[in-house]
C-alpha cells in the first residue's frame, strides 16, 4: 500500500474531503470550494478521496469543463500538497488532470502516517459489499480495458452513455434499501486487520459519522451541499470542521 511522503520534524495539518459531486453550472458549491482551497493553503497537505466531480468523461473532454476547478486546484498546490482518489463518478481521472492541477493521483486504500498516527484512506464504496448489483457494474464499469475502449469513444457517445448509466443507477438506488448501501462490517474488519495500528477514513455513503470499533475507529465524511460542506482535519489529533 503506497504512503504518504511526510515531514516528521513537526506536526503537520492535513485535511480530507471527499463527495463533493462539482458540475459546472453550481456556481455556488463551486464558490464553496474555492473557498476551502484558499483556507487550506495554510495546511501541508489535502487529500480528496473521491467524486470531487460528479461525472468526469475522460481529461481530454472533462479538463475544458471544469477549468475553473482546475485553477483552484492548481494555485492551492503552490503551497499544499494535494492528493486525489477517484471515487465511482470521476474514476476516469487521469495523468493529464494531474499534470495540469499538480495534484498527485493515488490508489485505494492508502495508508496516511501523519503525526505518529497511521489512517487507512479509501472512497469507500469498495467496502459496500452488500450492494452485488453495484459491485457488478463497477467491476465492468472500471476495467481497464472498458476504461480504455470508453475515453476513445466520440464525445457525444460519452455523454450519451454517462447519462444513460446515471439514469440507471438513480433508479436502482430507490428500490435499495439504507443498509445494502453502507458499508459491509465484515468488509471493513476484513481491510483493518491488516492494519491494526491504523484508524479508517472514507466517504461514498454520505453518511457523516464516527463509529468507534474494538480496535479502530471508522471515520466517514459527508457529501457537500451547495452552502455547507465538512472535512477532517489532523494535527496531533483528528477533529472535524464545518465548511460553510
Amino acid at each position: 500500500m503506497p504512503k504518504s511522503k511526510s515531514n516528521t520534524s513537526s506536526i503537520q495539518q492535513i485535511l480530507i474531503i471527499a463527495d463533493l459531486h462539482l458540475v459546472t453550472n453550481e456556481v455556488q458549491k463551486n464558490q464553496l470550494f474555492k473557498k476551502f482551497c484558499q483556507q487550506a493553503r495554510q495546511a501541508d497537505q489535502v487529500f480528496i478521496l473521491g467524486d470531487l466531480f460528479n461525472t468526469w468523461l475522460g481529461d481530454d473532454i472533462s479538463l475544458s469543463y471544469y477549468h475553473e476547478i482546475i485553477q483552484i486546484l492548481k494555485d492551492l498546490g503552490q503551497t499544499t500538497q494535494v492528493f486525489v482518489m477517484t471515487g465511482n463518478r470521476d474514476f476516469l481521472l487521469a495523468q493529464e488532470f494531474a499534470h495540469q492541477t499538480g495534484c498527485e493521483l493515488i490508489d485505494s486504500p492508502y495508508l496516511l502516517e501523519a503525526n505518529e498516527h497511521q489512517y487507512v484512506l479509501t472512497h469507500g464504496d469498495e467496502l459496500c459489499t452488500d450492494d452485488e448489483s453495484y459491485q457488478q457494474m463497477k467491476s465492468i464499469l472500471q476495467h481497464p480495458i472498458t476504461k480504455a475502449i470508453f475515453v476513445r469513444l466520440p464525445k457525444n457517445w460519452r455523454l450519451k452513455l454517462s447519462g444513460q448509466l446515471r439514469q440507471k443507477s438513480i433508479n436502482a438506488q430507490q428500490t435499495k434499501t439504507r443498509m445494502i448501501m453502507d458499508v459491509n462490517q465484515a468488509a471493513v474488519n476484513e481491510l483493518m486487520v491488516k492494519y491494526p495500528d491504523a484508524d479508517l477514513i472514507h466517504g461514498h455513503t454520505h453518511r457523516l459519522n464516527t463509529h468507534i470499533e474494538p480496535t479502530f475507529t471508522r471515520h466517514v465524511l459527508g457529501d457537500w451541499s451547495n452552502t455547507q460542506g465538512n472535512a477532517i482535519e489532523i494535527t496531533d489529533k483528528l477533529s472535524r470542521l464545518e465548511v460553510s
